[in-house]
C-alpha cells in the first residue's frame, strides 16, 4: 500500500469577521468538521483550475 505524503509545511491565513462568519455558517450547514481539509481542497482546486486554464491549447 502506497504511503500518503506527510503534510509537514504549515501556512496560516487571517480572516476578517465576515469571512469567519461565512466559513462558520458553511461548516455548520454542511456538517464539516475538518476545516483544514476544506480549505486545503478548495485552495488546491482553485490553483489547479487556474493552471489548467493557463496551459496553451491546440486551437487558440
Amino acid at each position: 500500500m502506497a504511503k500518503k505524503p506527510l503534510r509537514e509545511n504549515r501556512i496560516s491565513i487571517l480572516l476578517n469577521e465576515s469571512e469567519q462568519r461565512a466559513l462558520d455558517r458553511f461548516c455548520e450547514r454542511y456538517h464539516i468538521t475538518n476545516r483544514s481539509r476544506l480549505v486545503r481542497e478548495a485552495l488546491m482546486r482553485a490553483i489547479l483550475k487556474k493552471i489548467e486554464s493557463d496551459e496553451p491549447t491546440l486551437f487558440d
